[in-house]
């Protein structure tokens, strides 16, 4: 079903970036560690923090860097984590999983959405690497999902643009199209007259000072110069153009 207005979906991976997500305004959290590696499972202890979220919370179910292909004892991992998912009452899992060629993996697809009954269900990004976004969009209905995330199959979402809006008049409300990577406050608005998506998905990351590479947390490694969380001021300015989109 359409929404009613734009929703935003803000990716973090921190305690702080939840909370800021959350006290910014944004509608649904996709909760990750690890964002600079595109998202990782998070960790038990921040999926206990983000029960007692007043919106939505859908964990990342990415059991290790690396592609979306999974063997069994990856698969074993992933059904523990959605298991943890519904454990601590949140709303759902974002989920996928491919083949060596891109396609998805219907297998393993199969297995966790059967695993996930009873949670709302994303397609993540997996999505992006298929040749038939037409075809696996069909999939993606057949099985359930609530919506897909996508860039269109391109590097952000601005340059997939016109294939999010062919997908938006194919899903004709069946699902929702997720439109994310590279979503900024110069180009959001843009993003979502160019498409007609009502929903859309970023990180809205700031920096924040990290060590000094003399120092000894920074000369072993352990924190870079620069740190980037989620930032409050950013998502509060979004859901402020996204509230002036009809």
């Amino acid at each position: 079903m359409i929404a009613d207005r734009v929703l935003l979906e803000v990716c973090v991976d921190t305690p702080a970036g939840l909370a800021a997500a959350i006290a910014g305004g944004a509608d649904r959290v996709e909760l990750c560690a690890a964002l600079t590696l595109q998202g990782l499972t998070p960790a038990p202890g921040l999926m206990a923090l983000a029960a007692a979220s007043p919106i939505p919370v859908y964990p990342m179910i990415r059991p290790r860097n690396g592609d979306f292909c999974y063997d069994g004892r990856d698969l074993d991992t992933m059904k523990r984590d959605v298991d943890a998912v519904r454990a601590y009452g949140l709303a759902g899992v974002s989920i996928g999983a491919s083949r060596p060629d891109g396609e998805l993996d219907l297998e393993v697809l199969h297995a966790l959405v059967e695993h996930s009954t009873g949670l709302g269900m994303t397609l993540h990004r997996a999505f992006d690497l298929v040749a038939d976004q037409s075809a696996a969009l069909e999939i993606a209905v057949e099985m359930g999902f609530e919506r897909v995330l996508t860039s269109g199959g391109a590097i952000s979402a601005l340059v997939g643009a016109e294939r999010i809006a062919a997908l938006v008049d194919q899903a004709s409300g069946r699902i929702g199209i997720l439109a994310g990577a590279g979503v900024r406050v110069s180009n959001v608005a843009d993003l979502v007259r160019s498409t007609g998506v009502r929903e859309v998905h970023g990180s809205f990351g700031g920096a924040r000072p990290g060590a000094d590479p003399a120092s000894k947390l920074g000369a072993m490694g352990f924190v870079p110069p620069t740190l980037q969380d989620t930032d409050q001021a950013t998502v509060a300015e979004v859901v402020r153009i996204l509230r002036g989109l009809p």
